[in-house]
């Protein structure tokens, strides 16, 4: 199949490097770094993520045991021990 690339600066500058190692051609070395390249996506070459967890804490008892209840709930917002 024939197509037409553009490839990023230092894609091109990687390429023209390889091509001055070894005697590959630019078809070669592109298509052995396409190979690769979907090799590891297809395959999934990335570790499988752990999954994230949040930590537990313990905040303690309610302060507000009944929000009926208008006057413990004032005393606890004024800073009263009230129990």
């Amino acid at each position: 199949m024939r197509t037409t690339l553009t490839l990023e600066d230092d894609v091109a500058a990687t390429i023209r490097r390889l091509r001055g190692e070894g005697d590959d051609s630019l078809k070669d070395i592109v298509n052995r770094a396409l190979r690769e390249g979907l090799r590891q996506i297809e395959g999934g070459s990335r570790p499988p993520r752990s999954p994230f967890v949040t930590p537990t804490v313990s905040l303690g008892r309610c302060k507000i045991g009944d929000l009926t209840d208008v006057s413990e709930a004032l005393a606890l917002a004024e800073g009263d021990d009230y129990r």
